[in-house]
């Protein structure tokens, strides 16, 4: 017996839903036909694939081993397919992306609407998480590229700078520092003083914070930590702190002033933004026209 890209459709199918009768609905199988696929796959490779928790199917190292590999193989034979058309015009693709949180709220619908212009057989579907979701789901062949906005700590990536981004240290202009700003400078001590609105461990945001604020602050006294930007934003516009925010996250809240940028003695601020893929990803011709036109984007071409 031959292993086939059904079985590991089946295999990826139930590692995803965690059982065979709603693997079988997702894929429109009966669920004795997904449970021989995967009794036939884990007898030709000769190994469990599962663990069997309750009524549950959990991948284990196995699984875990073989699911970027499945991944990988029917992610090929779908680029294959899909470059073919009975027409011979370019057939329609869909290329899967993640975003960290800040690039796929301000950045990357613009981008992919202009993309879209000019390769109009293109759908993207995009997912949004912190980096080190998105990364991860780079790693394991979930989206076939990511966008991400801090250090990425996976192996086996091409990590590609691409936008640099401004940061801004911004309050309510009802906040004591605003306030003072008008007569006398805002200084280091102030800073340190003061309490912080930060986003969550594991955010890309976060980490750049961190990195650029804490050489001159060495520590930052936080106040709240939130989910997203836009939650920050909202916070720090009622006057529960300071925060450190992409200038595209505020832009709205500065034009309406319910947001002011301090001027602080810290140095101008900014990060990258990384563009991300598996190195041992297959780049369909769609894909990597996709590469391209955001590599052109970051570099200005």
């Amino acid at each position: 017996m031959n292993l086939t890209l059904r079985q590991l459709q089946i295999f990826i199918a139930i590692g995803q839903t965690g059982g065979t009768t709603t693997a079988a609905k997702s894929i429109s199988l009966s669920q004795s036909a997904v449970s021989a696929a995967l009794s036939e796959l884990e007898n030709l490779l000769n190994t469990q694939l599962f663990d069997r928790v309750g009524k549950r199917l959990v991948l284990n190292d196995n699984g875990r081993l073989l699911m970027p590999q499945a991944r990988l193989l029917l992610d090929g034979a779908q680029s294959i397919k899909s470059q073919f058309s009975a027409s011979g015009e370019p057939a329609t693709f869909l290329l899967k992306a993640g975003a960290s949180t800040t690039i796929g709220n301000y950045v990357i619908p613009a981008l992919i609407a202009r993309f879209r212009e000019s390769v109009s057989a293109a759908h993207v579907e995009i997912h949004i998480g912190n980096t080190s979701e998105i990364a991860a789901e780079v790693a394991n062949f979930k989206v076939d590229i990511g966008f991400i906005e801090g250090p990425c700590h996976e192996p086996g990536l091409n990590v590609i700078p691409w936008l640099v981004d401004e940061l801004v240290i911004v309050s309510s202009p009802n906040h004591s520092l605003a306030r003072q700003q008008l007569s006398r400078k805002i200084t280091l001590k102030d800073l340190r003083k003061t309490e912080w609105l930060l986003r969550e461990p594991g955010s890309g945001t976060r980490e750049t914070v961190e990195q650029v604020l804490l050489p001159y602050l060495h520590h930052l006294n936080e106040g709240m930590v939130f989910g997203n930007a836009e939650a920050i934003k909202h916070a720090v516009a009622q006057n529960m702190g300071l925060s450190c925010l992409s200038r595209c996250v505020v832009t709205d809240m500065l034009a309406s002033k319910h947001l002011v940028v301090l001027n602080t003695p810290l140095p101008q601020l900014s990060r990258r933004f990384y563009l991300v893929y598996h190195k041992k990803k297959f780049l369909s011709t769609g894909l990597e026209r996709f590469i391209h036109y955001c590599k052109s984007i970051g570099t200005g071409e």
